[in-house]
């Protein structure tokens, strides 16, 4: 059966009605909305109240992403930073191993130009040197003491002559070849070196040991008057050696003179120096040891 009439009006009412009220809040909220605008356009200061208390509860909120963005952003720096640092204090340790190297050859450098401004300013100061060279080798599996010279007769080294280092005495000359000689070491125990102790006039022999060590004997037997301590020095007798080079300080006392490590260690003495040989004038004419050496 067909719906009746009077239904059909009353629902087309119903709409009619809601439709008439929807249009007139649109045109409420139109004029409204034009109202504030002509509002914000003339008179702004009007709505500072309200966009404030806006401000107000939103600030909350823009604070709280506000730590959470710079917080994420923190971490995020410090993890990127912590991996930045790892790469770059690799990098210094590098640079601070090669500085150091650096550092340790230019000390090696500098130690080395010492040692030869020492010998040319002893020199200089004292006598001119026949040659300066290097110690090139060593006798260290042998009962004797012997060194290696880089220089030989044909730079004007012979048989006897003194080496010596800044420090002190070395040895002096066994053999000479052409181009390297053979020195004797003042710890072989072939090696007699008259001494006196720096200062005064007591008189000793430094005899080498072959093991680094000399053992010094007084000429004068009685008491014994040295102390360790003690500075022994060439004396000048008997020729080689020119007087006041150091040699030896004692390190321990024994009954008739003592033990004495030597002043200038072969091991450290890279340069050394050879001089011509000391000749102390004759009295009377006689002839010194060296002269009835080399005579002989």
């Amino acid at each position: 059966m067909a719906p009746t009439g009077s239904r059909r009006s009353g629902y087309s009412r119903r709409a009619q009605y809601n439709l008439f009220t929807g249009y007139v809040i649109a045109g409420i909220g139109a004029l409204i909305g034009a109202i504030l605008l002509a509002l914000s356009f003339f008179q702004p200061q009007l709505f500072g109240g309200v966009r404030g208390a806006a401000q107000g509860g939103l600030s909350p909120a823009t604070e709280t992403a506000a730590t959470v963005r710079t917080g994420s952003k923190s971490v995020w720096e410090n993890i990127s930073g912590y991996y930045r640092a790892g790469s770059k204090n690799a990098q210094l340790k590098r640079e601070m191993e090669i500085a150091r190297i650096r550092l340790r050859e230019a000390e090696a450098v500098k130690q080395e130009n010492v040692r030869l401004k020492g010998l040319l300013d002893l020199h200089e100061a004292e006598t001119k040197p026949v040659a300066v060279a290097r110690l090139v080798g060593s006798s260290a599996s042998s009962t004797r003491r012997f060194a290696y010279l880089g220089a030989g007769s044909d730079d004007g080294v012979a048989v006897g002559m003194p080496v010596r280092s800044p420090r002190g005495v070395v040895g002096r000359i066994l053999e000479a070849g052409s181009s390297s000689s053979r020195v004797l070491l003042l710890t072989d125990t072939e090696s007699v070196l008259p001494v006196r102790r720096a200062g005064d006039e007591v008189v000793a022999f430094a005899e080498g040991r072959g093991d680094g060590l000399l053992r010094i004997k007084l000429i004068n037997l009685g008491i014994n008057p040295l102390e360790p301590g003690d500075l022994f020095v060439t004396s000048g007798a008997g020729g080689y050696y020119r007087p006041g080079i150091a040699v030896a300080i004692l390190t321990e006392t024994t009954d008739d003179g003592g033990l004495a490590r030597i002043v200038s260690d072969p091991a450290a003495a890279d340069y050394v120096s050879v001089e011509q040989i000391y000749e102390p004038e004759a009295a009377l004419g006689a002839e010194t040891p060296i002269e009835r050496e080399l005579t002989d």
